[in-house]
């Protein structure tokens, strides 16, 4: 390259240009020829390269090869050559301009160590894919922890290149990095909260992409969609997009239902306030009315024939007016009802089902049904839930029974002219 640099100088001074010009008008021209040969030899390699290294990858049988192939990691190494050509190259001027000498080879750093960061970030990329598709990838995401890891990185390069620019040592800008630790603790609280709250998140299996979470603080009720170093990415079930820092699923109230849908079940869990006037002993009028209700006889033998503490309680059959002995249209209903869901196909034969009676109030006495629906997806759980509570309603004049309803203007009787 020096050979070129003198042929350019003395023609340009054959031409009549001065010293001074001729020395920087060839150190220009030389230079954009260095330039143009290093990408001319860029691309011819580029292309053999990518080729060989190609063929290679397709005849191969694991993932690794063709991934990072297709993250261009083996793409991005060819630029090696070309730096180091610019990097050797450097010093063609002699000793007419010694800072354009120290200015190449300063590029030629810099250039070398934009292709190893390069490198390094199409490598993770590839990392982080291969990673996804193992099977416990789901329930320990690590992208948080690829993208801590580019942070570092990036911050690396960046103190390499600075030093390259400034001419100093690495080392002594590391050094310096202790008086602006509270700097950079201010400029990067959020990625080293979200560090470790991913930590804790992952080591705990606390959640994952896919799960239903509730965070009532932050009004979130959806699912996880992508958990970063800073952010979790939530989708409402409105079909919004909510976006929280990480660390806050760590100090706030999380309510995650990957639980209950890991179960097989989900609870049902509602009320329903009688009339207290309503409640009354049966007559036998009653009792033969509600032993026609269907169901009603199975429901009551299958109750009984289970060997608990109510075996020789009531059933329809057996039942008989007498002084000790006389059922209420209350206790009739219970026992129908602890039958029908025990009997309903859309309810969880092995989960709780509990039928109990609530501390009476001023609204009436509550009735609160428990169990289980084996549908956990919403439409289906709430088209279970109607069936169950529509069929309370409706079964409830049967036995007599008024549900509680607070008396409305409609409700008070008017004075008639």
């Amino acid at each position: 390259m020096s050979v070129l640099y003198d042929y350019v100088k003395e023609l340009l001074l054959s031409y009549g240009f001065l010293m001074r010009m001729a020395v920087y008008g060839s150190a220009l021209i030389s230079f954009l020829l260095l330039i143009i040969m290093a990408f001319i030899v860029f691309l011819i390699i580029r292309k053999i390269f990518v080729k060989v290294v190609g063929r290679i990858v397709s005849r191969t049988k694991g993932i690794w090869d063709d991934t990072l192939f297709a993250h261009k990691v083996f793409h991005v190494l060819t630029h090696i050559i070309p730096a180091i050509i610019i990097f050797s190259s450097a010093g063609f001027t002699g000793e007419d301009i010694q800072w354009f000498d120290e200015f190449i080879r300063g590029l030629a750093h810099i250039y070398l160590a934009t292709i190893i960061i390069t490198a390094f970030i199409r490598f993770l990329n590839a990392a982080q894919e291969i990673y996804n598709t193992y099977p416990y990838s789901k329930d320990r995401p690590i992208k948080g922890y690829v993208q801590l890891v580019k942070i570092l990185i990036y911050f690396i390069g960046a103190i390499f290149i600075v030093a390259i620019l400034i001419d100093r040592n690495p080392s002594s800008l590391f050094a310096g990095l202790g008086a602006m630790a509270a700097v950079f603790l201010l400029v990067f609280k959020d990625a080293i909260l979200g560090f470790v709250a991913s930590i804790q998140l992952a080591a705990n299996n606390m959640l994952k992409p896919g799960d239903w979470i509730t965070v009532p603080r932050f009004n979130v009720d959806g699912t996880v969609h992508d958990i970063t170093l800073t952010t979790v990415k939530i989708q409402n079930w409105d079909k919004t997009i909510t976006t929280i820092p990480t660390y806050s699923l760590v100090a706030e109230s999380v309510i995650n239902w990957n639980g209950m849908i890991e179960s097989g079940g989900r609870r049902i869990q509602r009320t329903v306030n009688l009339d207290i006037s309503s409640i009354r002993l049966c007559d036998q009028q009653m009792l033969e009315r509600i032993n026609k209700l269907p169901m009603f006889n199975e429901f009551i033998i299958t109750d009984s024939s289970n060997g608990d503490d109510y075996q020789d309680d009531l059933n329809v059959e057996a039942l008989k007016m007498n002084i000790f002995d006389t059922p209420t249209n209350l206790s009739l209903f219970k026992k129908y009802l602890e039958g029908y869901c025990r009997a309903h196909p859309g309810i969880h034969e092995n989960m709780t089902r509990i039928i109990r009676l609530l501390q009476s109030s001023d609204k009436g006495l509550p009735v609160e049904v428990i169990v289980f629906s084996k549908a956990q997806k919403s439409d289906l759980y709430e088209d279970l839930q109607a069936e169950i509570f529509d069929h309370i309603f409706a079964i409830l004049p049967e036995f007599g029974l008024r549900a509680f309803q607070s008396p409305s203007g409609s409700g008070f009787p008017t004075a008639s002219n």
